[in-house]
């Protein structure tokens, strides 16, 4: 819809063919309905959120930039907002609304939509694009054809990697597809106890044996088979090479304070309930669906009275809230996807214009190039920003 708006805005007759019943139907489930469109950080700090090849979006990114996408949305009547890590969404809550306010920019840009179009091949001649046949029996002519097929995440929304097999049959080539963004599967069964339990300001380590390969620090959500929320999604994308070779995730329960600061804290805690047991003094510590896995792991008997928890033992209790252990398994498959590591070469496509480099008329945009990124509205604004320049170039 970007790239087709942007390419009519130069003047050029559009069509743009959609092979679902109707349009944007992964921008409508992006963000659990709310669609987070972009990130209001600085321009310079999209960067370290690109996973893979960040370089190659200098050009794209300074053209089309987040303050960029903001403007467009609020010109076109879309009132925005920003939330916590500096998330962009609308201020209904609606990606719909989303969806709306690109549509009807592309009817007043005489954009031709044609619906439930599915293309069944593209035609090349030397070196140059010529046409589209659809599987229908039409063939549709043009100068050129911008690809944004998305990737293969979500493939009830028709991300099924049409893309991938178009842009291989003229010669680019496609590097390996795996799923990103996805929840991480645990070994111990705590998760499916502490199921639906959400945590906000923890900290999360990830260790390779006695190696840390990854940390952050934000919201992490319990599920039946492991974690997933803001935390666990975000390592995902990294997460891959490092399977099969002792992967633990650590985290800390209590990052605002030192060992020593949160061994006085349970002390006064404790003091206050000296008269308790154990099992029944950890309530302003920790949320209820926790409490007896901490319990569990800690080897204090549950029964055992606050005024006979040894040194050692509330030590033992300390070094498990700050250092909580986890040990990953696997991760989510491509149902549960939010987008897709791997695609088009980027080295095979100009990232000033988005044109092909090995077939003229031929562009890429979006998640059917080999970008990706972290969460956060960062996937979104590497859309936004390919499809701005195809748009303006094609």
């Amino acid at each position: 819809m970007m790239a087709a708006i942007w390419a009519a805005k130069k003047g050029s007759h559009v069509i743009l063919l959609e092979k679902n019943e109707k349009l944007g139907k992964k921008l409508f489930i992006t963000g659990k309905g709310r669609c987070n469109l972009t990130n209001g950080c600085e321009v310079e700090e999209l960067f370290p959120k690109v996973v893979s090849n960040h370089k190659f979006l200098y050009s794209g990114f300074y053209s089309f930039s987040n303050q960029d996408v903001i403007d467009f949305f609020e010109e076109l009547g879309l009132p925005l907002k920003k939330e916590r890590g500096e998330r962009i969404f609308p201020v209904s809550d609606h990606s719909s609304d989303v969806i709306r306010v690109l549509s009807e920019e592309l009817k007043r840009q005489k954009v031709t939509v044609k619906l439930n179009s599915c293309i069944d091949k593209i035609q090349i001649k030397e070196n140059q694009f010529q046409k589209v046949l659809l599987k229908d029996g039409q063939t549709i002519e043009a100068d050129s054809l911008i690809v944004a097929t998305g990737g293969l995440s979500y493939p009830s929304t028709g991300s099924t990697g049409d893309g991938f097999q178009w842009a291989k049959k003229a010669g680019h080539r496609i590097t390996d597809l795996s799923p990103s963004l996805v929840p991480i599967h645990i070994k111990e069964d705590w998760c499916k106890q502490m199921m639906g339990l959400s945590l906000k300001n923890v900290g999360f380590t990830a260790m390779v044996g006695k190696k840390k390969v990854y940390e952050d620090f934000g919201e992490l959500l319990f599920t039946h088979f492991g974690v997933s929320g803001p935390l666990a999604l975000s390592f995902s994308a990294y997460a891959g090479k490092y399977l099969g070779k002792d992967l633990k995730i650590i985290l800390d329960l209590k990052p605002a304070m030192t060992k020593e600061q949160l061994d006085q804290r349970i002390l006064r805690d404790f003091h206050e309930k000296i008269k308790k047991q154990f099992k029944n003094s950890l309530d302003d510590l920790l949320p209820k669906k926790m409490i007896p896995i901490i319990i569990e792991i800690s080897a204090i008997p549950p029964d055992k009275k606050i005024n006979e928890i040894t040194k050692e033992e509330r030590y033992r209790l300390v070094e498990l809230l700050k250092r909580l252990p986890f040990t990953v398994t696997g991760l989510g498959d491509w149902k549960e996807a939010v987008i897709t590591k791997g695609g088009v070469s980027v080295k095979e496509v100009d990232p000033g214009t988005m044109e092909s480099k090995l077939v003229k008329g031929l562009y890429f945009a979006g998640e059917v190039l080999d970008l990706d990124a972290l969460t956060g509205g960062y996937n979104l604004q590497i859309a936004w920003s390919t499809a701005y320049l195809a748009g303006q170039n094609a």
